[in-house]
């Protein structure tokens, strides 16, 4: 007589512990949901790990994890904010994004509906990138113990020779330009939560950038910097920077695409813009001489249509970023001590 387990045959509509015991609620899981959605050759390798091809140049590699509340917003949701955050890291490092890798925390009672809505939209964010996702993992915990759900990406990518691009190339003379609008992001996030209690009409500008940017590294040789100002903001991705290259960063006010609806938001709950969180745009820092031939670069692009210069970098010697405020004064632009928005990506 074969004895099998009674619960393994049955369809269930939310995560249980035993999707996670590796048995066949494990298999069943991953078969039904994962795989189809992620189905390539070199994940139907179906092994511990993961062979695959390298192309001539240097390889960059990057991980995050994405722990956003809630985990469905304006414009997208936690998969493919993860998608596009981990290839946006590799694009900013000069890299072509070739390959990702995705381990899922899941928590007891997780919808199974939300997680084929957030799969498929992963699958979705990797096709328009034109990367595939090559290895993964799922976990379970128990109820309380995780919050819906948890996603940690890995991306390779391939740097061209020739291209060096990083936060300490920034020097005086070279001007900051950035993509597009600031702050959208974080304010649609902060929007869905209902304990604020505010509404807009923002969308998430969770996007892939990899187009743009390899447009744009293809087309100049002379790039410095290319940072992605999720987390913390423009001012304190400048802050990074300023602090990696021993430069001052001066910005200014009346340059700075922030939309009406952010500022009104930012107002409401009493925070800056340039701390809030974005998921769509690049800052991009290079010797001025190429800086209109980049922002028409950028325009070509959907991600890239709002571009402009912002700022230059001024002096070296001390790490420092300034705003020139619309009254010609200027103000420190220090970094946060902490994070005025949690959980926003």
């Amino acid at each position: 007589m074969e004895i099998g387990c009674p619960v393994s045959n049955v369809d269930f509509d939310r995560i249980l512990l035993g999707h996670g015991s590796g048995g066949r609620l494990s298999h069943r899981l991953i078969n039904d949901i994962i795989y189809p959605a992620f189905n390539n050759s070199l994940l139907e390798q179906n092994h511990d790990g993961c062979v695959f091809p390298v192309e001539p140049g240097r390889l960059a590699c990057t991980t995050d994890s994405f722990v956003v509340d809630p985990i469905f917003f304006p414009g997208g949701n936690i998969g493919d904010l993860a998608i596009n955050g981990t290839i946006n890291d590799l694009a900013c490092c000069g890299a072509e994004p070739k390959y990702l890798t995705v381990g899922y925390i899941l928590e007891e009672g997780l919808p199974i509906d939300d997680l084929k809505q957030i799969v498929n939209s992963m699958s979705m964010a990797a096709l328009t990138a034109g990367i595939w996702i090559i290895a993964g993992d799922t976990k379970v915990v128990e109820r309380g113990k995780c919050d819906k759900i948890f996603i940690n990406t890995t991306g390779i990518g391939i740097v061209p020779n020739g291209v060096y691009i990083s936060p300490a190339k920034a020097q005086p003379g070279d001007v900051v330009i950035c993509s597009g609008n600031i702050g959208v992001h974080g304010i649609a996030v902060l929007s869905a939560r209902e304990s604020l209690g505010f509404e807009t009409e923002l969308k998430s500008d969770t996007a892939s950038l990899n187009k743009m940017c390899t447009s744009i590294v293809r087309e100049i040789n002379d790039i410095h910097v290319l940072r992605d100002p999720t987390r913390g903001g423009v001012g304190t991705t400048l802050n990074e920077i300023a602090q990696s290259a021993k430069v001052e960063i001066e910005i200014e006010e009346a340059l700075l695409p922030v939309p009406e609806p952010v500022n009104a938001a930012s107002e409401i709950l009493g925070i800056d813009p340039l701390f809030i969180a974005n998921e769509g745009i690049v800052l991009v820092i290079l010797p001025e001489e190429y800086a209109d031939q980049a922002i028409s670069i950028l325009r070509k692009y959907p991600e890239g249509k709002n571009a402009r210069h912002i700022g230059k970098v001024a002096t070296q010697g001390k790490a420092l970023v300034k705003l020139k405020t619309i009254y010609g004064n200027h103000r420190v632009v220090s970094m946060l001590a902490g994070d005025q928005l949690p959980r926003i990506c």
